[in-house]
């Protein structure tokens, strides 16, 4: 049996129910009666790949990080949406994305799906957003970093319950103070505290910037006595890949030997730590993709600084983050403050030039990419498929996918007074499940499906993982809950150990994935194939359509719009 994870301390199953859930009413969250409310720091990176931190045998120096997940809950098996936007709604809204307002990217909406509810393409107003309840009930509430939540006035942070916050309203941008965009010819869109900016300050990187500004919020608001809610959304390690030159020399030499040998070390490390069996073999290269020694000499040493500049911007949000909790020990906050870290999905391994013309053209004409000033604020590169399935070994696809790749993400909680300790949590955890856990430890109710702030809004799906954190319980779900994605037409589900994965063939995605059959659903069973190899569908057909009933009650349940028109991703 090939099963990942599975030498853990708690072995729990927790799995998203198909009903909305919110808490208790009548509970006012793991926090002792009469006690301090704690602090809230929700830590989200961009694009982090399942092995890239120290915790999880990665090379890339994360000390911080991992002294943080070693010291907490580290969850090994923790679930997101396939991109950026949608998780973050889950993440606010603690309900399916289909139902928070990014059923599809606002940047990829088919025809069929535009103006539909679910469809608006930011976090809608019929959820009531983490933030908002925070505000509601009396925290200090800050946001730095990424929002991609909504472009508007009335959809920025600001006017969705922070107090403070600085934001980089789009999906990514480069990383220094030129706004470099995601794709020109305009600036990247910044606002702070509800107002535009025009320029950025010039000592700006984005994961020092942000960590900074957050650090200063913190200390401004101290004065009122109120506890804080503080959402530090790093752009990093998104693509643009981009570092300080100090930063990357860090790691000069370090991948000289390949995206071959960086895979089979990740994957063997990974076994050693008892995060996976010793037998297990990684997902394929995608088709077409060369192996490391039939690539020229001139183009190994491009791809390894394009995995040296990656490896500098994680290594960096781990600095950071250490600045952080530094200062919260210097301020006597550090014991009552609840620290959350996860990745929004797996890591961004596709070849984005594929079907996505405009990008590939603005490129030509924003940056230098020559191998001397790779990195540099004019640059503009992604490191691509086979770094990024070493990055993600042994899991199947990433980043855009509804394969474990794209779904998977590490995570952890951390809280000193609060929560176990060195502890791996081995069952099924979602993104869904953390607003209501957050609200548990700082005993605040959700409306459920009710008024808030003069609107309707919806129950949440999620569940609090507080018993499991605690120590208190040990599941929170039965094995008749289910998970459900849907992206691109992209579609997913599972339950219990089972899962089903349907890809729509489109030019681009033909050709390229190994080991997939366009147009159909695939069956797998987890505890027996966690990297999704073995096709059961033909074998289990029974299992299939049981499973494929999952899916029609998911896609009802949660107002599913299939796209009349696949995007280029």
């Amino acid at each position: 049996m090939c099963r990942l994870s599975s030498i853990t301390l708690l072995s729990v199953f927790l799995v998203v129910s198909s009903c909305d859930v919110s808490p208790s009413p009548e509970s006012h969250g793991s926090r002792p009666e009469g006690s301090k409310r704690p602090n809230v720091l929700l830590i989200v990176v961009d694009d982090l790949g399942y092995a890239d931190l120290g915790v999880f045998g990665s090379e890339i120096e994360t000390p911080n990080l991992d002294r943080l997940a070693n010291s907490g809950v580290l969850l090994t098996n923790f679930y997101v949406a396939p991109t950026c936007s949608p998780t973050r709604s889950m993440l606010l809204s603690g309900t399916d994305n289909h139902i928070a307002g990014l059923g599809n990217m606002a940047e990829d909406m088919a025809p069929n799906q535009e103006g539909q509810p679910g469809y608006e393409g930011y976090l809608n107003f019929r959820v009531a957003a983490l933030p908002e309840l925070f505000q509601e009930s009396g925290y200090n509430t800050y946001m730095t970093g990424k929002w991609h939540l909504g472009l508007t006035e009335e959809t920025e942070p600001a006017a969705r319950g922070f107090d403070k916050s600085f934001a980089l309203l789009q999906g990514g941008a480069g990383h220094f103070d030129n706004m470099l965009p995601i794709v020109g010819p305009d600036n990247a869109i910044y606002r702070e505290d509800g107002e535009a900016l025009e320029v950025l300050p010039k000592i700006f990187y984005s994961t020092r910037f942000y960590t900074e500004r957050l650090i200063d919020y913190i200390d401004e608001g101290k004065e009122n006595g109120r506890p804080f809610f503080g959402y530090l959304a790093y752009s990093a390690p998104h693509w643009p890949l981009q570092a300080p030159e100090e930063s990357i020399a860090k790691y000069r030499g370090k991948y000289d030997a390949g995206y071959d040998v960086l895979l089979e070390q990740r994957l063997r490390r990974l076994k050693e730590l008892g995060f996976v069996d010793s037998d297990l073999e990684s997902y394929p290269r995608m088709l077409g993709e060369n192996e490391w020694n039939e690539l020229s000499v001139e183009d190994q040493r491009y791809q390894s600084k394009l995995m040296e500049i990656y490896a500098a911007m994680v290594d960096d949000i781990d600095v950071y983050v250490g600045k952080l909790v530094d200062h919260l020990k210097s301020i006597g906050e550090y014991d009552n403050t609840l620290i959350v870290f996860q990745s929004d999905n797996g890591p961004e391994a596709h070849n984005l030039e594929q079907g996505w013309s405009d990008l590939e053209a603005w490129v030509e004409e924003c940056c230098n990419n020559s191998f001397e000033n790779i990195g540099a604020p004019d640059s503009y590169v992604w490191y691509g498929p086979n770094w990024g399935q070493a990055g993600n070994t042994p899991l199947r696809m990433f980043k855009g996918y509804t394969g474990e790749g794209g779904v998977r993400a590490p995570a952890f909680f951390h809280f000193p007074k609060g929560i176990l300790s060195n502890t791996k949590a081995d069952g099924f955890a979602t993104v869904k499940d953390f607003m209501p856990t957050l609200l548990e430890f700082a005993g605040i109710d959700h409306p459920g499906e009710g008024e808030f702030r003069g609107r309707d809004v919806v129950a949440m799906q999620g569940r609090s993982l507080a018993p499991i954190l605690t120590g208190k319980g040990d599941v929170v779900r039965g094995p008749n809950d289910y998970m459900g994605w849907e992206l691109f037409g992209k579609r997913a589900i599972r339950q219990d150990e089972w899962t089903i994965v349907y890809l729509p063939y489109h030019d681009v995605i033909d050709g390229i994935v190994p080991i997939v059959k366009t147009d159909e659903w695939q069956l797998y069973n987890l505890s027996d194939d966690p990297t999704q190899i073995h096709d059961l569908s033909e074998s289990h057909p029974e299992k299939l359509a049981e499973m494929v009933e999952l899916w029609d009650d998911y896609a009802e349940r949660n107002n599913v719009i299939l796209p009349d028109r696949l995007s280029g991703y």
